[in-house]
């Protein structure tokens, strides 16, 4: 089980970003790199091109770049903090994160 999720929100506490939250888009575990909306926005410069009949212009991209997983942390939805994540099996049988700080699950 995954500590950092796609749609946690999350802190980020080191890099030229550092205090800023926002969600997760997606998780990349094998690079152990996490990208998260409107956080690390890098400029690509794109290429005039021609597909299908179609000309497409030179233009500046804006897009959100991997951050190092490491690097962010998951703020807990009830007690609106950064914390540590945990583990704990419910009495049904499933395995749930849980905030170090306040012990609530974090679904």
């Amino acid at each position: 089980m995954q500590r950092v999720k796609k749609g946690d929100t999350v802190e980020v506490i080191v890099g030229k970003d550092k205090g800023e939250r926002g969600e997760v888009i997606k998780v990349l575990p094998k690079q152990d790199r996490v990208i998260v909306g409107g956080i690390n926005v890098v400029k690509r410069h794109m290429k005039a091109s021609q597909a299908g009949g179609q000309t497409i212009p030179a233009q500046i991209i804006e897009k959100d770049a991997p951050l190092q997983l490491s690097n962010v942390m998951v703020v807990c939805p009830s007690c609106e903090q950064t914390t540590r994540i945990g583990y704990r099996f419910r009495e049904d049988g499933y395995k749930v994160r849980v905030c170090k700080k306040c012990n609530a699950d974090i679904e």
